[in-house]
């Protein structure tokens, strides 16, 4: 199941000196090997979004820089009838004050990202991403939107064991429009999310995905992004896959990770769900007689947003549920997918 993609090996950076597209970045690797020294405004956009799930809850984070503006994000979900799920996103015109590094945030000799006020007040947010021994520390900080208000406190590690291994790759629409993005999944969390008195513990079934995201976007796109982790058939998995976003570019965001080694997958994904209703059952397979995806992912919240605020406008639609049914990595093991816990969402992007 070997791609036609280029692997990357060594060090490089993302952009020549007028800041387009460096053609030998152009490829994929098992780890973060890309330095964003991007340049220009107004089409750049960085990102870093940590989603941390257990089997009863979950929380994510978003630090953002779109050049015009930031948003910085905290959403807790518990899942249920009656569970709470609130969201939290600070608005900063012109992005002051948020300065996302070259590398990823909190990644080994990467620097730390700290953004708004440590006691915030009304509708800020604080996060912090840090370096820690063996893995990033998560912290964050806000008020419940609803009355009367609570603090939220976020405090999670999430592990990156050592030889684990993740996906990074550049989608190049053009040498002037270009995304990088490193995608982590199936790394071990732990922690603690506290609102008020109550503490929502992330114990030994809590898993953290990171979409790491910096680059130079055209105005409008549309994508579909899946990920999931957690154990299955006796193997610690990770998916990630993504779709529509990437097609004609020669490059996909499409790989799976088995204990802790990548198998990278070079075909577009086949998705198929339903726009009128997002929480019936969603299909992602390969082409092929043997296919290495063949899966049914059955919602059980969606997670809808719709914005218009000008100069940005999205539809999202984020559902949470279960992948089910069969995967076969690059050593042609074929591995059945239980009920593991993760996404896939839909979105349409104006930015």
């Amino acid at each position: 199941m070997a791609t036609h993609e280029h692997e990357i090996t060594e060090p490089v950076d993302l952009c020549l000196s007028d800041g387009r597209l460096n053609p030998s970045a152009r490829g994929w690797s098992r780890r973060p090997l890309h330095r964003s020294n991007l340049r220009g405004w107004g089409r750049t956009k960085r990102w870093e979004y940590w989603c941390v799930t257990t089997p009863t809850h979950l929380v994510a984070l978003t630090v953002s820089d779109l050049d015009f503006l930031a948003l910085n994000t905290v959403y807790v979900l518990e899942y249920g009838p009656g569970g709470r799920e609130f969201e939290r996103t600070a608005i900063v015109p012109g992005g002051r004050g948020v300065r996302l590094p070259e590398t990823i945030a909190g990644a080994p000799g990467s620097p730390a990202v700290v953004v708004g006020p440590p006691r915030p007040t009304g509708g800020k947010v604080r996060i912090e991403i840090g370096e820690e021994d063996g893995g990033t520390r998560l912290r964050a900080r806000c008020l419940t939107p609803s009355s009367p208000k609570q603090t939220v406190e976020v405090d999670l590690f999430a592990a990156l064991p050592v030889g684990h291994e993740t996906l990074s790759v550049v989608v190049p629409w053009d040498e002037r429009r270009f995304q990088y993005t490193s995608k982590h999944t199936a790394r071990p969390a732990s922690g603690t999310v506290r609102i008020g008195d109550e503490a929502l513990e992330f114990g030994a079934d809590a898993w953290a995905v990171l979409d790491h995201g910096r680059g130079r976007w055209p105005r409008s796109v549309d994508w579909n992004w899946g990920a999931a982790s957690g154990r299955t058939d006796g193997h610690t998995v990770g998916l990630q896959f993504g779709g529509r976003w990437t097609g004609g570019t020669g490059a996909t965001e499409n790989a799976l990770c088995v204990d802790g080694r990548l198998s990278k997958l070079g075909e577009e994904l086949e998705w198929h769900w339903s726009s009128d209703d997002f929480l019936a059952p969603w299909t992602i397979t390969s082409p092929g007689d043997r296919p290495a995806v063949d899966l049914t992912f059955v919602p059980f919240h969606n997670r809808s947003t719709r914005t218009d605020a000008g100069l940005i406008a999205n539809r999202t639609d984020q559902c949470f549920g279960h992948y089910s049914g069969r995967v076969r990595d690059d050593e042609g093991r074929e591995i059945v997918v239980d009920r593991l816990l993760g996404w896939a969402e839909d979105v349409h992007m104006r930015w």
